[in-house]
């Protein structure tokens, strides 16, 4: 049961990341307006923030920020992650930018505590494969290889405000590194979901994504031995590593369930993507679900210039899609696995393409 007191904190609460996340509506488009958002691509580090390392998520391209429920939530909008009732674990593989030779490891963990309250965890992790050391003196290698390794840390915690509010925070950590030079750093998201209407089909969310200090590199590889004019012996000189900024996003979103009795679903659903440092997006989403056993979904993530090859300035070229089976173990507890499968668009290379897993318990 809950008492008026309990109430009065939950109001108070909501009231908190309403305004956090209204700062960062404010704060990120007047930081856009000082530099312009478009004309500033590529400066940003640590884009790695911005891939979304889960199928079922990225077959309708990330649009469901209003509606996003269980691990899957920690990209698109924390705040769904107070939807899981239960523990849920995930694994995904990515092809990023099939024929770059680009893998993307995902791995994440919801697991309900209390009445309403949920912790998470997840993990990205980016491999290169073997690339070729070279040196002035050996532009052709042929003296070893090295390894990039990116890797994203997030701790989650969302909860039930209300039987309309949901909220959560997460807290990234941001490893970077090379055999001689690494930089870390830490990110935050916060995120908010409406959810209204009868049959609680009307949903709208909000988050804001990758705000944090800037970071920068250092090891090593910055320094030379080099002589100095008028000295015999060599000294160590190394170079100062300018700092970056972290790729800071606001999404705003919502979406509409039309249910056709209790076994099959019509999802629409529309994103408005604001991007620090690249092109601003809509996109257009709409996911069937038939009898929650099988889900097909696709969408549409539009910005300046994407539909003609000349002004795109983007590999992707807008359409994504996918598929979700879903085999319950036992209907009443809520049991069950989840195989996922999205594909999205891009010229050049050969797309990108998505498979996870979830098992729910």
């Amino acid at each position: 049961m809950i008492t008026k007191q309990k109430l009065y904190k939950m109001k108070k609460i909501s009231i908190y990341f309403i305004t956090v996340l209204l700062a960062g509506l404010i704060a990120l488009p007047a930081a856009e307006t000082q530099a312009g958002n478009k004309d500033r691509s590529g400066e940003a580090g640590a884009s790695e923030l911005l891939i979304n390392p889960w199928a079922k998520s990225s077959g309708w391209g990330g649009v469901n920020t209003a509606g996003i429920m269980g691990v899957e939530s920690m990209f698109v909008n924390v705040a769904g992650l107070a939807h899981s009732s239960r523990t849920e674990i995930a694994f995904g593989h990515t092809n990023w930018l099939k024929g770059a030779d680009i893998d993307v490891f995902s791995f994440g963990l919801a697991q309900k505590l209390g009445e309403s309250g949920v912790l998470g965890i997840s993990v990205m992790s980016m491999s290169f494969g073997d690339i070729p050391i070279t040196t002035p003196s050996n532009p052709e290698g042929g003296i070893g290889t090295f390894s990039p390794n990116l890797m994203n840390f997030g701790f989650s915690y969302s909860r039930v405000f209300s039987n309309s509010i949901y909220g959560g925070m997460q807290i990234k950590i941001i490893s970077e590194s090379i055999a001689d030079l690494s930089a870390v750093g830490f990110a935050i998201d916060a995120g908010i979901q409406y959810i209204t209407g009868e049959t609680e089909n009307v949903k709208f969310g909000i988050t804001l994504k990758n705000w944090g200090p800037t970071m920068k590199f250092s090891g090593d590889g910055l320094a030379i031995r080099t002589l100095l004019p008028g000295q015999d012996s060599e000294f160590t000189v190394e170079q100062r590593s300018g700092t970056f900024q972290l790729p800071s996003q606001l999404k705003i979103g919502a979406s509409y369930d039309i249910n056709f009795n209790e076994d099959y679903r019509w999802t629409f659903a529309a994103d408005f993507v604001s991007n620090a440092f690249t092109k601003d997006q809509i996109i257009f989403g709409t996911e069937v679900s038939l009898k929650n056993y099988v889900q097909i979904r696709g969408a549409y993530a539009y910005e300046e210039g994407i539909t003609n090859d000349d002004d795109r300035t983007t590999v992707f070229t807008g359409p994504s899609g996918g598929i979700t089976v879903q085999v319950p173990f036992d209907k009443e507890k809520g049991t069950g696995i989840g195989i996922d499968y999205s594909y999205t668009s891009t010229d050049p290379f050969d797309g990108v393409h998505r498979i996870g897993a979830r098992l729910y318990f």
